[in-house]
C-alpha cells in the first residue's frame, strides 16, 4: 500500500471513489451522490479542488488502485490557524481492516504535525459507525459533543460525534 497526496491527475480515480463512497455510505457524507454526479463537469470540478494546494487529500492506493481516501484541511482564518479538520474519509469496503484508515490517517496527522501552527485536528463521525470512532480513538481523539439529527437522508436522521486531537 502507498499513501499519497493527490492532485488534478488522479481526478477520474478520486471521483470515481468519492461517487462510491456516496452510494455506499450515504450517512456519513454532506453531499449526496446525486448532486456530485449534477455538477457541470464533476471530473473537471474534482480537478480544480485536488489543485487547491492549501488542502491535503491523500489517497491510498493498492497494486496501483485507489483504495482510500481523506481530505486534511487547515483553517485559514486568523484566530482559527490553530486548527485544521478531516473530512471525506472513505475506504472501499473490500479493503477495510487492513490498515488502510489508518493509513490515511497517520499520513494526515503526520502532515498536521508538521505546519507549525496547528495544535489540533477536529473531525466528526456518525454515531453509528463503531469501526471509524474505534479508529479515532485508538489514535488519541476524544469525543467533545455530538450533534443530533446532523444529516437527514431518505427521512432517516443521523447523529454526528464531534472529536478532537490535541498535537
Amino acid at each position: 500500500m502507498e499513501v499519497l497526496r493527490l492532485d488534478r491527475s488522479h481526478a477520474e480515480a478520486y471521483l470515481q471513489l468519492r461517487l462510491e463512497a456516496l452510494q455506499t455510505n450515504p450517512e456519513a457524507f454532506g453531499a449526496s451522490y446525486e448532486e456530485t454526479i449534477a455538477r457541470k463537469n464533476p471530473v473537471e470540478h474534482t480537478a480544480a479542488r485536488l489543485d487547491q494546494r492549501e488542502n491535503y487529500t491523500y489517497g491510498a492506493f493498492v497494486e496501483g488502485k485507489l483504495v482510500g481516501m481523506l481530505i486534511l484541511v487547515p483553517e485559514a482564518a486568523e484566530k482559527m490557524k490553530h486548527k485544521a479538520s478531516i473530512f471525506g474519509m472513505y475506504v472501499t469496503p473490500e479493503f477495510r481492516s487492513n490498515g488502510v484508515a489508518r493509513a490515511l490517517m497517520e499520513k494526515a496527522i503526520l502532515k498536521a504535525r508538521e505546519l507549525k501552527e496547528l495544535e489540533q485536528i477536529n473531525l466528526t463521525v456518525v454515531t453509528t459507525n463503531l469501526s471509524a470512532k474505534g479508529l479515532y480513538i485508538s489514535m488519541d481523539f476524544i469525543s467533545f459533543g455530538v450533534e443530533k439529527r446532523a444529516l437527514k437522508y431518505r427521512e432517516e436522521y443521523f447523529d454526528e460525534e464531534y472529536m478532537v486531537l490535541f498535537l
